[in-house]
């Protein structure tokens, strides 16, 4: 009997003396006290601006040191259209880190958004305006589809004059190519894609040969051939056969 209550009273003082730094430490107690007022921020700032991200981080300053929630202030920053992910910590007594890592990217998506490096899409402000990116189009559920045809569209056509702009899959499943120079190529069903390329590519240059200019459409859906549209002229079967989706 007089054992449990030596060890009661002993839980009790430990409890006195780590209850108050545990609570101290997360922030339970003193909350105000040793408040943050310091922000350091490490980023490229090419989209995102340090004025974004102080607007955002700057209301949870002023908090103490140890009620500052990290998780709270990287998902502030991480919400901004531009940021990729975010990385906080806190240096004692007053100062709050962030290493910003901002989107890189990629390709437009539908006109509107923008697919990032990693593969993600998003909003910003103004993304049609980013008109030196690769344009890809299709439906949302077929983005990777859409990136990895573009990928191999773009080995397709090493070794020509031609350089791929964009790509677009219909909600039926054809594809269609844009050039830079304008001239959209529709090659048609998705599961022959790889195949007419391969056979418009083979006779590229005797197609092209004669031509002072660009062709500016080309139909890959004949079923034995391609045809082709120049400038000025109406498009004629290169092969027998009637298009096909």
């Amino acid at each position: 009997m007089r054992g449990s209550i030596r060890l009661v009273a002993w839980c009790l003082a430990i409890a006195l003396v780590v209850l108050p730094i545990v609570g101290v430490l997360n922030g339970w107690f003193a909350a105000d006290r040793w408040p943050v007022t310091q922000l350091t921020v490490q980023a490229e700032f090419k989209h995102v601006s340090a004025e974004q991200i102080r607007a955002v981080v700057q209301p949870r300053l002023g908090k103490g040191f140890f009620a500052l929630n990290l998780d709270t202030v990287q998902k502030a920053v991480a919400a901004l259209p531009w940021v990729e992910s975010v990385e906080a910590s806190k240096r004692w007594p007053d100062t709050l880190l962030l290493r910003v890592y901002e989107r890189q990217p990629f390709a437009r998506w539908n006109g509107d958004q923008l697919i990032s490096r990693e593969g993600k899409v998003f909003t910003v402000p103004n993304a049609a305006d980013y008109n030196q990116l690769p344009d890809l189009r299709g439906p949302d559920d077929h983005l990777a589809e859409v990136v990895s045809f573009f990928a191999d569209a773009q080995k397709a056509f090493i070794g020509t004059h031609l350089k791929i702009s964009g790509v677009t899959l219909t909600e039926r499943g054809s594809w269609s190519v844009a050039t830079d120079s304008g001239a959209q190529i529709v090659v048609g069903d998705r599961n022959q894609a790889g195949r007419r390329l391969s056979r418009f590519l083979d006779v590229y240059p005797e197609v092209v040969a004669g031509h002072d200019q660009a062709f500016v459409y080309a139909d890959l859906r004949y079923t034995n051939g391609f045809a082709v549209k120049w400038p000025q002229a109406t498009a004629a079967p290169t092969a027998g056969g009637m298009p096909r989706t």
